[in-house]
This record gives C-alpha cells, sequence and structure tokens, in this order.
C-alpha cells in the first residue's frame, strides 16, 4: 500500500496518535504524517504510506493555510487558552487599531519558536524542559506570513485567516499579536485548512478511513479510492520518459544521458531542472535533475 491519505485530525488527538491508530487499521508499518498539529488543533494532516513516506520531507517544505482565534487580553506560558495564564487584562484599543497591528504582520519576519514545541535543543524537546520548569534560549527562525485575512471582529476576539510558510507557529504569532497590541494575546482555536495541494474538503476523520478499511462505507469506496498517488506531490513538475533501453539505468539510480529519453532534446530542458522521471510503460521512478553541461539527467530522490 503507496500513497497518500489526506487526514481530519480531530481534536484531542497528537499527530502521533493518528499515526499509530492507521497503522493498526491499515495493517502498515511504514507510516509518517507530514507536520505536527497541536493536540487541540484540528484539521488537514497529510499521512503518507508505504514508499509514499519518501515525500514526507516534500510535502513539510509546503506553505499552510489557517483560521485562528486570537484572545486578545490573556497570556499563558503555552501561548493558547490551554495552558497556565500568566495574566489578564482590557483590551484598550479598538477594532481599528487592532486590524493596524495584525496587518504589520504580514511579510518576510524572524519567529522565536515557543518553548512548548517539539523542537530538540541539544538533543531534548523543548517542550520536556518546559515541563519542568526549564526556559531555554532559542534561536529565532526566517518564516513568511503571505496573508492574513480578518474574518471576524468581536473583541477581545479576533478571527483570521492565516497564509505562511513552512515552521510559522501560530500560537507565537496570536502571542506576538498580543505583545503589539499592548495586552497581551493567546490562541483559543486553530483549523488548519490547507496544506500544499491537501484541503480540509476532502480530508477525512479516521473513523471514515477505518470503515473503508473494513468495507463498511456508505458511499462504497475502497481504500484504493483515498489513496492519492505519490507522484501527485509533485504537480508543477514536468514529466519525463525513459526509452526502454533506459530502464536498467533508471531503476539502478544512475545518471540518463538525453538519447535514452523521449523526446530527448536538451534545448528544451532548463538548467538544473528538476523533473518526473517515469519508464517507458509509465512506472514513476523518481525526482530527477538536469545537468546542461553533460546533457544527462541525475537522480535526486528515487522512488521505485
Amino acid at each position: 500500500m503507496d500513497g497518500i491519505i489526506n487526514i481530519y485530525k480531530e481534536p484531542g488527538f497528537t499527530s502521533f496518535d493518528v499515526v499509530a491508530k492507521l497503522r493498526g487499521i491499515l495493517k502498515q508499518k511504514k507510516i509518517g504524517h507530514t507536520g505536527t498539529l497541536d493536540p487541540q488543533a484540528v484539521g488537514v494532516l497529510p499521512v503518507c504510506i508505504g514508499k509514499a513516506t519518501k515525500v514526507c520531507e516534500y510535502l513539510t517544505e509546503h506553505d499552510k493555510v489557517y483560521e485562528a482565534l486570537l484572545h486578545l487580553g490573556m497570556e499563558t506560558d503555552t501561548q493558547d487558552i490551554w495552558g497556565n495564564v500568566l495574566g489578564e487584562q482590557e483590551v484598550s484599543l479598538g477594532e481599528e487599531d487592532i486590524r493596524g497591528i495584525i496587518e504589520k504582520f504580514v511579510g518576510d519576519m524572524q519567529q522565536i519558536p515557543p518553548m512548548y514545541s517539539a523542537i530538540k535543543v541539544n538533543g531534548q524537546r523543548l517542550y520536556d524542559l518546559a515541563r519542568r520548569g526549564i526556559e531555554v534560549e532559542r534561536k529565532p527562525r526566517d518564516i513568511t506570513i503571505f496573508s492574513i485575512d480578518i474574518l471576524e471582529i468581536h473583541l477581545p476576539r479576533v478571527k483570521m485567516r492565516v497564509h505562511c510558510s513552512k515552521g510559522t507557529y501560530i500560537r507565537t504569532l496570536c502571542h506576538d499579536i498580543g505583545m503589539a497590541a499592548g495586552c497581551g494575546g493567546c490562541m483559543e482555536q486553530l483549523v488548519r485548512t490547507k496544506t500544499g495541494t491537501f484541503s480540509l474538503e476532502s480530508a477525512l476523520a479516521i473513523g471514515e478511513v477505518e470503515k473503508i478499511a473494513k468495507g463498511e462505507d456508505e458511499q462504497g469506496r475502497k481504500l484504493e479510492d483515498i489513496l492519492i498517488p505519490l507522484e501527485d506531490v509533485f504537480l508543477g513538475y514536468r514529466k519525463v520518459y525513459g526509452k526502454k533501453e533506459a530502464e536498467t539505468l533508471l531503476f539502478n539510480g544512475n545518471p540518463v544521458p538525453l538519447p535514452f529519453l523521449s523526446p530527448g532534446k536538451g534545448e528544451e530542458f532548463k538548467p538544473e531542472e528538476c523533473v518526473k522521471m517515469y519508464s517507458e510503460s509509465g512506472t514513476f521512478i523518481g525526482l530527477f535533475t538536469y545537468d546542461m553541461a553533460k546533457k544527462r539527467f541525475c537522480p535526486r530522490k528515487m522512488f521505485i
């Protein structure tokens, strides 16, 4: 079983819980998720199965979209509503002031990860240190907030949609907005609505996957119907096919000269262009990069 299932992570589950449950349901050991969601957060969590675990690193690179509820006037140790309250105060600013502050968080910036996170420092998870009351210095990380759309404002709460780069902590964004507003802030709700090409509309709850695996789905779906082929992750990449005589080179992960490819016209490829490589029969081999100097494609990531 090789492919990706777009899972809707429900509240109360960790991302690890989701993987553990799917291992039991699908009877598969080789399963990995593509981006941690906090236990109380919900939403899109693509899960890779079998050979598709090799694309996990590519999926985590994708932009993400969240809908978050910011609670102004409250600061907690976890930067979300489920932590210990460190302080509360009235929100003295008006709606337009809040909008102006939030707009300033759009763009490239550096963000300091929260102590309650899975990041490792000197071999230890930050959340393990935080639970023992230990706070350590964290290096700022480069992130990009592509857009923030304010959906509703009913102070002290602000509902917003955030389109951001990988590595962005929405909890920390809420905290930082609260600090900029002078009243503190924390995250009250979080829904991940999109990661890369995977959206909330097509996500399946674990219970739905279990019914499908048992043949009890009301729509008559089978597992192969919900498994997304791993090559679909690379929708923006061009397809290149090897000729019959290129199969030995392709299946062994060797560089492939242009004459062994169809159509084999070097001028149509850009230097260092990455493509999806297929055998003549249509088997997806992996990602190959064009070496313009030597007029050949070299393997970058093999999936065969």
